[in-house]
């Protein structure tokens, strides 16, 4: 398996101002990295209308339902920073990751993903990153 998180994967100017934005935002992304066909974007939209991907820490991961699992390529993360918090359903987000997972490659991702988060030096130190290439060295564990 390839990188799942590439330098064009990141982006440190997010402009949405909706949780609906954002994933369309997130989801561009993965359909620019040849992770998801566009398709997959609709099917994060449907997974966000079931359940709230919001998970603390400013952090929230949408990605699609099973129905859309024929339309990833290839896992896959989008990581997008905010300036200005998202309302997501009452909670403030700074931090979009758009997550693709083959055939159930996902889930090692996201444990990565969480164990980041859970570390609030950590998550100052995204706030604080000025390059991609920052981010990448703080997540760097999801592409082992």
């Amino acid at each position: 398996m390839g990188k799942v998180l590439e330098l064009a994967q990141i982006d440190l100017d997010g402009a949405a101002a909706s949780p609906s934005a954002a994933i369309d935002q997130a989801g561009q992304l993965l359909v620019q990295a040849g992770a998801v066909n566009p398709e997959y974007v609709q099917f994060m939209h449907d997974r966000e209308a079931m359940m709230s991907t919001y998970m603390g820490s400013y952090l929230a991961i949408p990605h699609g339902t099973n129905e859309g699992k024929d339309t990833i390529l290839a896992s896959g993360l989008s990581f997008v920073r905010y300036d200005e918090p998202i309302d997501w359903g009452g909670n403030e987000v700074r931090f979009v990751v758009g997550i693709a997972g083959k055939d159930g490659g996902h889930m090692d991702v996201l444990s990565k993903i969480a164990l980041v988060f859970s570390d609030d030096s950590k998550v100052d130190a995204l706030l604080a990153a000025k390059t991609p290439q920052q981010v990448l060295d703080i997540l760097g564990d999801v592409n082992s």
